[in-house]
């Protein structure tokens, strides 16, 4: 539900800045099964989660269709667009931290609830990573000058060896972990 609450606001945040390519594709929607990748949501967590004991899985939705021409503003809708995704993660984990402080809870919908939380908090982070094709990179192209955002752009068909790379040799930890902490220390969630 993280990756669809992710993707479905890709897509209803380029809808309203005037790319109707989700929508006519079928995307603009809760329902899981039009954003299960077979690879990405599928096959790779599975060979990670084996090849790993469980220590490591990565996993990604099928991504949301833009028509970058199509928006209103170009330069300054893909920030929006980039930004939904982790801000609706974030959004998710806010209001189920707040639920889980309201009621009380049975222990396991509890832990549920917690690693609900923690999935959404370290996805939202980790798609703020500025390395192409990552939310975060959709961001920095927003705010770069063009010819800048351009070169910056080419980048991409090696941003996901780039991202593994980060994780195999635990660079990303650095980053990731502490904001992760930090995010998760503000809204109350203790692990």
């Amino acid at each position: 539900m993280a990756m669809v609450a992710h993707e479905f606001s890709h897509g209803w945040v380029a809808y309203k800045l005037g790319d109707s390519t989700a929508k006519y594709s079928g995307r603009l929607t809760l329902n899981p099964l039009a954003h299960i990748d077979p690879i990405g949501t599928v096959l790779l967590p599975l060979l990670l989660y084996l090849s790993t004991n469980g220590q490591f899985v990565f996993g990604a939705a099928k991504p949301v269709p833009i028509n970058y021409q199509a928006l209103k503003n170009p330069k300054r809708d893909i920030i929006w667009i980039g930004a939904s995704g982790p801000l609706a993660n974030f959004i998710l984990a806010l209001f189920s931290s707040i639920i889980l402080r309201l009621l009380s809870l049975p222990v396991l919908i509890q832990y549920f609830m917690q690693s609900f939380i923690l999935i959404n908090v370290v996805l939202g982070v980790f798609n703020l990573i500025p390395i192409p094709p990552f939310d975060g990179s959709r961001i920095v192209m927003g705010l770069l000058p063009e010819n800048l955002a351009y070169r910056y752009g080419l980048i991409e068909p090696f941003g996901f060896f780039i991202v593994m790379a980060l994780i195999w040799f635990r660079v990303l930890d650095f980053f990731i972990w502490p904001l992760v902490n930090l995010i998760l220390n503000c809204m109350g969630v203790m692990f």
